[in-house]
């Protein structure tokens, strides 16, 4: 397989946009409801604060969507929402989906575990088609 290789999941990249939409259109058609009374009696702490719940809201939907995991030539790039790892190929353990897991996770001894957000099980037949991938690239960079 050639480097780079990106796995990213499909289900929250296809739901991050559906929900943000979806949110943001509720709350628009909730206002536009409202009467001229109702919208007049609305402070400016309360709408910034719905500003803030929403905001809140799509960027964790961003999070899930931007996970991902990169095999490159010097190791794995494992970003989980907001936090980006860049594992050596040394140090690269076991890639494991233990039973019910929503995405797996890579060994790296000593009891550490990474969680692979970049593959989500709930993606079925492509996620297990990305482990095996993953697998492999994990097995043919092995440092022993």
């Amino acid at each position: 397989m050639t480097l780079p290789r990106t796995w990213r999941p499909l289900g929250p990249r296809i739901a991050a946009p559906a929900f943000a939409l979806i949110l943001v259109a509720a709350f628009a058609a909730l206002w536009l409801r409202f009467d001229e009374s109702t919208k007049d009696s609305v402070n400016v702490l309360q709408k910034l604060t719905i500003f803030a719940i929403v905001g809140l809201a799509m960027a964790l939907l961003f999070a899930m969507a931007r996970s991902r995991v990169e095999a490159t030539t010097e190791g794995l790039v494992v970003v989980n929402g907001y936090r980006r790892r860049t594992i050596e190929w040394a140090e690269v353990g076991t890639v494991r989906v233990p039973q019910g897991a929503p995405w797996p996770h890579l060994d790296l001894g000593d009891d550490e575990r990474v969680s692979l957000m970049g593959i989500h099980t709930s993606d079925g037949r492509r996620a297990e088609i990305a482990v095996r991938e993953l697998r492999a690239v994990v097995a043919d960079h092995r440092v022993d």
